[in-house]
């Protein structure tokens, strides 16, 4: 027999009793859709993890802190081992893959509008990496080059504004909704006197020791909303907040000796943070690797990602069992109707024998038949499986969303590829199912099979 004998022979079988192979066609596009449906639920949560890391940075961003090593013996830590000064940032930059490296200093300054008067983290960083780093603005502009005295801020730092000599004054908007104050417009102050502004009291004005004098700024932008610490801090160019600092050192050196050590820190001590951008986010990992290894401790999103898609797959492999019990009923279903079929045509099997047909061409007719049922019930689970995707999709109104881990309206993902692999997979267990029900039939002897009709 020739492959299209074959091909025609069993589909005239499979028709032959059309109840029970229509019964065992939907056992597999029932155990095909729940491993379909089961397994694009754990895609949905992977996918969901991916756009909420993507909403709080980048990916291919490292964070790089000095690592303190802790001292054997002792209850301490050896913050001085590592230093991320300018030699460290030519370290960074010279590993492949890193296309900017930003160092940053932060101080905790008070900024001042009129009355107004609200502490934050003056993060000083170079201009001209901004746009590099992802800054986006909303309004203003971002820091020049050339900006010695400009700050940019957080979306929300215009809502912690409060005036000091108010009593339990509200941070946030107002009842109109707009922030308390405008920061491009009004004329403003930084300091490190954080009790700027505030009445002094009794014991204050005793004090012969004076606060340090304001420095006059500028706002020329504000960020744009990015779910990250940008929204809450001010940045300023990194040379002009160290001027800012050595002005505040000199004075509080001719105050106070006291002071020295806890002013001169910020001069000598290095950078407190680096901001590492890798061209390719299979890179970071490498990138990362690099970093420690010259002793800094080094932080990504990419790190938070993995753990989660490490628990997404063991998710996904918990789901995908519950539906490969269906499959697996589908398959004794296959093998039960093979077997029932090779009963059935006991005699057609001696004929074919005596007639003197190849024995694999009969184990191929039998094989091919089990397999035509895994591949039409995958084929059609695959569909039902679309469907059952769109209905969960379009009806969860982000009630199954928030209990899943997903977004409304993205609770299932069905990819193309595991849409191609549970095809496969169901017409593998076809022929899996049908091979033993396939061997009995090549074996099955002639003059029995005549016997067993006549």
């Amino acid at each position: 027999m020739n492959k299209s004998d074959i091909l025609r022979m069993s589909l005239v079988n499979m028709l032959r009793r059309k109840t029970r192979t229509f019964l065992t066609i939907v056992g597999v596009i029932i155990g095909t859709s729940s491993i379909v449906v089961m397994m694009s639920l754990g895609l949905a949560i992977d996918k969901t993890y991916e756009e909420q890391l993507g909403q709080m940075g980048s990916l291919n961003i490292i964070d790089v802190y000095p690592f303190a090593p802790y001292i054997e013996g002792s209850t301490s830590y050896a913050f001085n081992e590592v230093r991320l000064d300018d030699q460290a940032i030519q370290q960074f930059a010279a590993i492949p893959g890193v296309e900017a490296v930003m160092p940053q200093k932060t101080a905790y300054m008070r900024v001042v509008a009129g009355r107004m008067v609200a502490d934050m983290p003056v993060v000083g960083i170079q201009p001209e990496l901004l746009e590099a780093f992802e800054f986006e603005i909303e309004s203003g502009r971002l820091l020049n080059p050339g900006d010695k005295e400009a700050l940019i801020f957080g979306k929300y730092v215009p809502d912690f504004f409060f005036n000091p000599r108010v009593p339990n004054q509200r941070w946030g908007p107002n009842q109109s909704g707009q922030s308390q104050v405008d920061l491009l417009t009004n004329n403003l102050l930084i300091t490190t006197d954080m009790s700027y502004g505030e009445r002094r009291r009794s014991s204050d004005i005793e004090d012969d020791s004076k606060p340090p004098q304001p420095h006059e700024v500028k706002g020329v932008g504000i960020i744009k909303e990015s779910g990250t610490e940008k929204d809450y801090q001010a940045y300023m160019s990194l040379a002009a907040l160290e001027e800012i600092m050595k002005a505040d050192d000199r004075f509080q050196r001719s105050q106070s000796q006291d002071r020295i050590s806890r002013r001169s820190s910020f001069q000598q001590s290095g950078y407190e943070q680096a901001k590492v951008k890798v061209a390719d986010i299979e890179l970071v990992e490498n990138v990362q690797e690099q970093i420690r290894n010259l002793g800094f401790e080094s932080h990504s999103l990419l790190n938070m990602l993995n753990s989660m898609k490490e628990y997404s797959r063991t998710l996904q492999a918990i789901l995908g069992g519950i539906g490969a019990v269906s499959l697996l009923v589908a398959a004794i279903g296959i093998t039960n109707t093979m077997v029932m079929s090779i009963y059935e045509r006991t005699r057609e099997i001696g004929v074919m024998k005596v007639l003197g047909a190849d024995l694999k061409d009969i184990g191929k007719m039998f094989l091919l038949e089990a397999g035509l049922i895994g591949f039409m019930g995958g084929g059609l689970g695959v569909a039902f499986s679309y469907t059952v995707s769109f209905l969960l999709n379009h009806l969860s109104n982000g009630f199954m969303g928030g209990m899943l881990g997903g977004v409304p309206g993205q609770i299932s993902i069905i990819t193309p590829p595991l849409a191609v692999s549970a095809l496969a997979f169901a017409t593998m267990i076809g022929l899996i199912a049908g091979y033993l029900p396939a061997r009995r039939a090549m074996h099955l002897s002639a003059l029995d099979a005549l016997r067993a009709e006549a």
